[in-house]
Parts: structure tokens; C-alpha cells; sequence
């Protein structure tokens, strides 16, 4: 049998995060064992579709890199196809028309409430005589469900579980305006799909034994199920936009990699012994639903990063810095040029082996494009004071008269320096030379950095933080 999974989200919003590890574990376990991931957009409730909420989720999978298999499938355009169905259990019995009006069904659902039933629907027109509908009255239709016994869902992650059949009730599957519902959709495309496996979030659990129904009465193979357990918050509670970032474009606009958060999710959930750096090649070979967990996993912040901080050292440079290109508009309003982007892979290996994040490494090598005159931070403007400027104007004189530099030799300048006008401390040095060079107080050695800049352009930097000092800080300083 070749396995078939399906990823069928909402269109309603953007891709939770709880969302995109049902996809991920769908995506997986498909290519594990060489088959298909769907792509099928649920899209019959119409009044709260939403376009760009499609758009989000197709970029959100994008972003993450999985891939699906064949064209995306509107649940919606299907709907003539689901309606047949419901009209073919009606056919054959397994189905009826109910004629109860919203009035009736309150006074049932009240009485339900009083007697403690989780159940409400009478069922007074399973068994009635059709000849006794009022006229130019609009049914629903409603499956049959059974009346006694147990239903048991074989489940890859829950194991057995089983209800009482007096808990599930004659529910609607086609609506009075023809219109049909998600239990009778979801079932009719994953069978019409070939889907072999259904994956998907444990609150989906008790519609299983209400689809299984409208399995049994078309008589169907049902799939493989495995219902995952929530992703909660760092507290305990359902995870949430309190808890922070709550969706995938969240996580990437915070800098994180796709393959970091791949092997965030994965492991948030199941497990293989007590490996935490799990490469795509050694997940399909590794997972199995049956090392899923059941309890809820509790979303770790201070992990995510140390796995991104991890990917961000094993990534190669060009792929970084294209990843990285966005932020440096975003946040500095800058575009390095060639010239700036060759300055930031030069100087890339320190720069990987400090960042967490995409923000971190943005943010300590935006200062290789930046071009003088350009604005110092608080703390680096209150380092160029007017103590700092017999340094700068020692430096600036050791760096024009070097005929080349490297980091040793920018070390060497900067420890004469320090002998000469701090004695001898080098934080007296180094401090002010790294505000006047890079416009922060955080970045990089700064004798690598001088080195890749190359002394005209440090000499420049230090010119123009000697100025700023003498015009009191005329220039305008940084937010």
C-alpha cells in the first residue's frame, strides 16, 4: 500500500504553529515511506474564508520547505461531489431527512442540558413517515448513527479508544440549503484523495468516531489514524499569542531558520532516545507514529533558540546572508552593495558562531554597510566623549602609517595605544574604537572587523567619530 497524508488546514488566519507540526509529521512520515503529502484547503465554511489567509498558508509550508504532492484541492469545488454522497446514504437508508425547526431543536438541547445528556438531537425523524412532513418545509439530512454498543478508534499515538454509541448522535451531513457539512466533506475527500493516514491534532479525536460512521455506511476503508497531543505554552495552558509568537510568519520574522524550526517541532513530540539535533535525512529515517507522545508537549522558548543558534553555524554563507538580506532593510533601512556583502561573509564565521537568531546577526554586521557619516546608538554616542578622542586620533595616526593591517596587527596598534594614552588598559581602547567603528557597543572582534574594513575605512569611521565628538553630538544619533 503506498501511504497517502493529507495536510488540510483552514483558511481563516495564519499558520499556528500547532498547524504547521501536523504538517511537518505529515510531510515526514510520507516521504519516509516514499509517498504522498496532499495539500487540501478546507474552505466550506464561506463566511469565514479568507484569500490571504490561503496565501498565508501556502508561503507558511513554503517557508518551512515541505513540499506536497499534485495540485492544491479546494474542499469547496468539491461540494456537489459531497452532496451526492449525502443523497446516496439517503438512498440507501443509512441517511434521512430531518424536518425539526430551530425552535425544536432549542427545546431539545434544553432538555439535553437538565437530564446531563451529552447528546440532544431526539432523532424523532429517523424512523417517521415521510408522508407526514410539513409541506414546503427545507430538511437537513442526517446519518444514522448506531444505537448501542461501543465504537473503538485503533489510533497510532492514543492507542485504543473507545466511546459508548449512545454518545454519538444523528448528526447533520447535508444542510437544508444543500450545502454540506465539514464531517461529511472531510471524510468524502480523504476517501475520494486515496488518503491511507490521517495525522492530525488530538482535538480532532472525537470527530473520528463520528466520520467513521459515514465510513461504515459507504462502506469504505477507513484510513490509519494518529491524533498528535497540543503544543501548549511554556505555563501549561493551550499555546496562544500571550505566550508570544504563535504563528509560523512569527517565527520567521524573529530570525529563526526553517530547519531549526523543523527540528524544534519534530521533537516536540516525539522522540528518538535522546537525540535534539535531528537532520531532515535522519527524521525520515527515524520516525514512526508510535514514538509520537501522548501527553501535551510544553513549548521551550530558550530551546528553540539554542537549536537555531546551532543551524545558524551549520548553514552555509551565501544561503545565511540571502536568508538574511531582508532584515537589514526591515530593521537599519540599509541595502549592503556587493562591496558590504563580500565584507559580511569574510568576517561570516564569528558572526555565525555568536548569533541566536537571523535579528542577532543582522544586527552585529549591518555596520560593514554602513558609510560614514552614519549614527551611534546611546551607549556608543556616550563613549565618544571628549576623553575618547586622544585614542582615536593615536589610533587613526598608528592605522595611516601601517601599511597594511590584519587583526594581530590591529591588536598590536591598539595595545601601543593603550600603553600610550590609557595606561595601558585596553577596554580604554577597544570600547571607544568599536562605537567609532561599528556605531554600536556589540559586535564582532574588533580587530577582525578593522582587518576586513581595511585602514582607509577605518581611518574614515575614526575621523568622522572624532568630528562628532567635537560638534558635541551634532550628529544625529541613533534610536
Amino acid at each position: 500500500m503506498s501511504v497517502v497524508t493529507r495536510f488540510p488546514p483552514s483558511p481563516t488566519g495564519f499558520m499556528h504553529i500547532g498547524t504547521a507540526r501536523t504538517a511537518l509529521f505529515n510531510w515526514i512520515y510520507a516521504r519516509k515511506h516514499g509517498g504522498k503529502m496532499l495539500f487540501r484547503i478546507e474552505d466550506t465554511d464561506r463566511k469565514r474564508h479568507n484569500e490571504e489567509a490561503v496565501d498565508n498558508l501556502i508561503k507558511g509550508l513554503e517557508w518551512l520547505g515541505l513540499d506536497w504532492d499534485g495540485n492544491i484541492v479546494s474542499q469547496h469545488e468539491q461540494r456537489m461531489r459531497h452532496a451526492q454522497v449525502a443523497k446516496e446514504l439517503l438512498e440507501s437508508g443509512k441517511a434521512y431527512y430531518c424536518y425539526c425547526t430551530p425552535e425544536e431543536l432549542e427545546d431539545m438541547r434544553e432538555k439535553a442540558r437538565s437530564e446531563g445528556k451529552t447528546t440532544f438531537y431526539d432523532r424523532r425523524w429517523r424512523d417517521a413517515d415521510p408522508s407526514t412532513a410539513p409541506r414546503d418545509a427545507s430538511p437537513v439530512i442526517r446519518i444514522k448513527a448506531p444505537l448501542s454498543g461501543a465504537t473503538t478508534v485503533q489510533d497510532q499515538v492514543q492507542g485504543d479508544v473507545t466511546v459508548n454509541n449512545e454518545q454519538l448522535d444523528d448528526f447533520i451531513i447535508l444542510r437544508s440549503d444543500g450545502s454540506p457539512t465539514y464531517m461529511l466533506s472531510v471524510v468524502v475527500d480523504d476517501h475520494d484523495m486515496g488518503v491511507t493516514h490521517v495525522i492530525r491534532g488530538d482535538d480532532h479525536l472525537n470527530n473520528t468516531f463520528r466520520q467513521n460512521i459515514i465510513y461504515d455506511a459507504m462502506n469504505w476503508q477507513k484510513p490509519t489514524y494518529a491524533h498528535l497531543p497540543l503544543i501548549l505554552g511554556p505555563d501549561g495552558a493551550k499555546m496562544s499569542k500571550r505566550h508570544g509568537a504563535a504563528s509560523v510568519e512569527e517565527y520567521r520574522d524573529m530570525g529563526y531558520l526553517p530547519a531549526a524550526l523543523r527540528n524544534y517541532l519534530l521533537r516536540l513530540g516525539w522522540s528518538h532516545g535522546d537525540d535534539e539535533i535531528i537532520s531532515d535525512e535522519q527524521a525520515r529515517q527515524w520516525f514512526d507514529l508510535t514514538g509520537c507522545n501522548k501527553a501535551a508537549a510544553r513549548f521551550d522558548f530558550d530551546k528553540l533558540e539554542s537549536l537555531n543558534a546551532h543551524y545558524i553555524k551549520e548553514t552555509q554563507a551565501d544561503e545565511l546572508i540571502e536568508r538574511a538580506l531582508p532584515f537589514y532593510k526591515q530593521r537599519h533601512s540599509i541595502e549592503p552593495d556587493t562591496k558590504a556583502l563580500a565584507m559580511i561573509k569574510q568576517g561570516i564565521a564569528e558572526l555565525q558562531s555568536r548569533a541566536t537568531t537571523l535579528l542577532q546577526f543582522v544586527d552585529e554586521s549591518v555596520f560593514y554597510a554602513k558609510t560614514v557619516p552614519f549614527p551611534y546608538d546611546e551607549k556608543a554616542s556616550a563613549l565618544l566623549n571628549a576623553d575618547a578622542t586622544p585614542v582615536l586620533l593615536a589610533l587613526q595616526k598608528e592605522l595611516q602609517a601601517a601599511d597594511q593591517i590584519d587583526d594581530q596587527s590591529v591588536k598590536a596598534i591598539c595595545k601601543a595605544v593603550a600603553d600610550q594614552e590609557a595606561g595601558g588598559k585596553m577596554g580604554k581602547v577597544g570600547m571607544p574604537l568599536r562605537a567609532a567603528i561599528t556605531g554600536t557597543t556589540v559586535s564582532p572582534s574588533i580587530f577582525e572587523a578593522c582587518a576586513i574594513l581595511g585602514k582607509d575605512e577605518c581611518c574614515m569611521r575614526l575621523q568622522a567619530a572624532i568630528e562628532h565628538i567635537e560638534n558635541n553630538g551634532t550628529i544625529k544619533q541613533a534610536g
